[in-house]
C-alpha cells in the first residue's frame, strides 16, 4: 500500500521513495508483532535483525522493558551505518530494510555507541549488475533487486567510522565476534584465547583507503560504498592459524570447516 502511495504521489524518487515505502514504523510495528509472538510461544530468545532506523532501535528497545524474560539481541548491519538515502550510489543501495536519511543512521551510531546494538553484520547478498539495473529504466527503483555484498568492508567500516564516534577496539571486537559467536553457540571463535580457532586479523589502524569495485575479490562488479574513503585497513587474515589473505591478495587454499552448534 505504501508504495502504491509513493509511487503515486511521485515526490520521491531513489533511496528516498524506497524508504518512504517501507516506512520506519512499519518496521517498529514488525518488531511488536514478532515480540509478543516470541511471548505468546514461549520463546524466550529472540533476535531483531537489521534494525535500519531510530523508531526501529526504540521499538525494541521498549520490547525488553515489556518482555524482560525474553532474552533480546539486537543487530545493524554496515550498509545502514555507512549509507543513507542521500548516497550517489542510488538503486546500487537497494535493500530491505531500506537506507534510510542520515538522521536515522546517527540514531543507529548512537545505540551502538551506547551498547544498545548487540553485534554489527554485512548481510551480504550479492546482486548482479543487471539485476539493479533496468536497461529502459535504469534509475527506477522499483524495479531493481534488493540486496548487495559487504563482507570485506565490514571490519573496515566499523573501525573508520566507530572510532570516529568513540568506539574502542575491544567494543569494536565484542560487536564483531564475541557477541555473535556466544548467540550462535560458536564456541571456538570470537576470542583469542587457548582452544579457539586461531581465526585472526592483522590491521593498520591508521591506513586509509578508497572503496573501488575494481580492487574487490567479488564477482559483483559494483559496490555501493564506491568512493568512500575508510581508515583502518585489514593487511593479513589467519583461519585457524593460517593465512588465507595478505596485502590485498588470497593467498594458500581453501580451508572450510563445518562448524558444529548445540542446538540449544
Amino acid at each position: 500500500a505504501y508504495t502504491k502511495i509513493v509511487e503515486r504521489e511521485g515526490r520521491l524518487d531513489g533511496l528516498a521513495a524506497y524508504s518512504a515505502a517501507r516506512p520506519p514504523h512499519a518496521e517498529g510495528l514488525a518488531i511488536w508483532i514478532a515480540s509478543y509472538l516470541a511471548y505468546e510461544t514461549e520463546c524466550l530468545n529472540i533476535n531483531l535483525l537489521h534494525l535500519s532506523s531510530k523508531k526501529a532501535i526504540d521499538a525494541a528497545l521498549m520490547m525488553q522493558k515489556i518482555f524482560p524474560h525474553i532474552h533480546f539481541r539486537r543487530e545493524v548491519t554496515i550498509g545502514h551505518l555507512l549509507l543513507d538515502t542521500d548516497c550517489a550510489c542510488g538503486v546500487l543501495a537497494k535493500v530491505n530494510p531500506p537506507i534510510r536519511p542520515r538522521a536515522d543512521v546517527e540514531a543507529l551510531w548512537e545505540a551502538v555507541i551506547e551498547h544498545k546494538v548487540d553485534w554489527i553484520v554485512s548481510d551480504h547478498a550479492c546482486c548482479a549488475t543487471e539485476q539493479k539495473y533496468s536497461a529502459q529504466f535504469p534509475k527506477k527503483i522499483w524495479l531493481a533487486k534488493s540486496g548487495f555484498g559487504g563482507t570485506e568492508y565490514l571490519l573496515s567500516g566499523v573501525l573508520s567510522e566507530g572510532r570516529k564516534r568513540g568506539m574502542g577496539y575491544n567494543h569494536i571486537a565484542e560487536v564483531l565476534s564475541w557477541n555473535p559467536a556466544r548467540r550462535y553457540g560458536l564456541l571456538a571463535k570470537g576470542d583469542i584465547a587457548p582452544g579457539f580457532d586461531a581465526d585472526l586479523v592483522l590491521v593498520d589502524p591508521d591506513e586509509s583507503f578508497v572503496v573501488r569495485a575494481a580492487d574487490s575479490e567479488s564477482a559483483q562488479g559494483y559496490t555501493p560504498f564506491e568512493g568512500q574513503e575508510l581508515t583502518g585497513r585489514v593487511k593479513t587474515t589467519f583461519l585457524r592459524g593460517r593465512p588465507v589473505y595478505r596485502d590485498g591478495n588470497i593467498v594458500g587454499a581453501p580451508g572450510g570447516k563445518y562448524l558444529r552448534r548445540p542446538a540449544k
